[in-house]
C-alpha cells in the first residue's frame, strides 16, 4: 500500500472512515483516523483509529480480539474521507453485534 497524503486539516485532524466487509460490502462501522493511526493501519495492514472520546489511539481488536484485516483502502476525491475494506474477525460493534449499524429507522 502506498501512503496518499490525505487532508487532515478540515475536521480537526480527523478524517471518517466507513469500514466494510471486504466479502460482501456489509457497512461495519463508521470510525475516525489521524494521521498516525492512518500510519498505523498502513504498517500492520490492521485497523487502528482515533478515538474521540477516549482521545487516545485504538487499535481495533486489542482488547476484543475482533481484529480487522486491511483488504483495501479507497479515498474521496477530497482525499478527506477512507473506504476501507476489512476481513472482521468476530464483532465489530462494541455491541457484539457483527455491524454497527443494525437499528432500523426506515426500512
Amino acid at each position: 500500500m502506498t501512503a496518499i497524503k490525505l487532508d487532515f486539516d478540515k475536521q480537526d485532524g480527523l478524517v471518517p472512515v466507513i469500514v466494510t466487509d471486504h466479502e460482501t460490502g456489509q457497512v461495519l462501522m463508521l470510525a475516525y483516523m489521524n494521521e498516525e493511526s492512518y500510519e498505523l493501519t498502513l504498517k500492520t495492514k490492521q485497523m487502528h483509529y482515533w478515538s474521540r472520546s477516549r482521545n487516545e489511539l485504538w487499535h481495533k481488536g486489542a482488547t476484543s480480539g475482533h481484529y480487522q484485516h486491511v483488504k483495501s483502502i479507497k479515498t474521496d476525491c477530497d482525499r478527506d474521507t477512507l473506504l476501507i475494506a476489512v476481513e472482521q474477525e468476530g464483532a465489530a460493534c462494541h455491541t457484539g453485534a457483527y455491524s454497527c449499524f443494525f437499528n432500523d429507522i426506515l426500512d
